[in-house]
């Protein structure tokens, strides 16, 4: 079964690498006009750039998720550039390591405005167009870690489990204006992102320690961006019309394999 997003204005946040640049890639590919949300604006205009290369629809965007008028502002213009406003992929985040009582205030409050705030600005930027369409879909970036207690990772679960809630809630109330939302929860993805943290922490031992990341997922490796990109385009797409309020495991059978 082909999917496909033609004539869909999509905006995805952080899509100027890694998951979010593969789901800028994908949904391009099923036709969609792609609207790539970066801080980084090198980054974020390189990717846009490599899709329209490709023959794709996409332009770059830039803006600070964890501030709601810049994200209303953005999306408003998208919308009178394209009419509309089809989907949303909050997909920024940014990661912590630490216990409860290594995590100051200040980490603590970091990790709420991008992970939390920012998806619930995102939403709130979109909701209004969608009602007046009638139709859409968000998609949320959670993680397993909104499933399960996972050490050292006491804010990055907190803000995840908010991410998890709060896709819940929003799904529940917009049943009325055909507003579908849903989200994902990888386990460990291999994006540049490992490989940074990798060579940061581990300097020698990059390849032992990937080895040993890679063996926590009982199927024996990390996933790929483009995996979860097509479960993305999935759920996005009008073929899960029947799917919201809905929070779908992407993660080699960590959550329910493990013992």
């Amino acid at each position: 079964m082909e999917i496909r997003l033609d004539g869909k204005t999509a905006l995805i946040t952080g899509a100027g690498s890694g998951i979010g640049e593969s789901i800028a890639k994908i949904f391009a590919e099923a036709g969609a006009h792609v609207f790539i949300l970066e801080r980084d604006a090198a980054k974020g205009e390189a990717v846009a750039q490599t899709i329209r290369e490709t023959g794709g629809k996409a332009d770059c965007e830039v803006a600070d998720v964890s501030q709601q008028q810049e994200m209303v502002d953005l999306v408003n213009r998208i919308v009178d550039k394209t009419g509309r406003m089809d989907i949303l992929v909050n997909n920024a985040g940014i990661a912590h390591v630490g216990t409860l009582d290594a995590t100051s205030e200040a980490e603590f409050d970091r990790i709420y405005a991008v992970n939390v705030k920012g998806v619930y600005n995102g939403m709130y930027a979109v909701i209004k167009h969608m009602q007046r369409q009638k139709s859409g879909a968000i998609l949320n970036m959670a993680s397993i870690a909104s499933m399960i207690g996972l050490p050292d990772r006491f804010a990055y679960s907190m803000s995840k489990g908010a991410v998890l809630t709060m896709t819940y809630t929003v799904a529940r109330d917009y049943l009325a204006d055909n507003i579908r939302c849903n989200c994902i929860a990888p386990a460990r993805i291999h994006t540049p992102f490992v490989d940074g943290f990798l060579a940061d922490n581990y300097p020698g031992k990059e390849a032992e320690m990937f080895d040993k990341l890679s063996k926590t997922q009982p199927i024996g490796r990390m996933g790929t961006p483009e995996e979860v990109a097509k479960l993305a385009l999935y759920l996005c797409s009008d073929a899960a019309g029947f799917i919201t309020g809905t929070n779908y495991p992407i993660d080699g059978g960590f959550v329910n394999l493990n013992t």
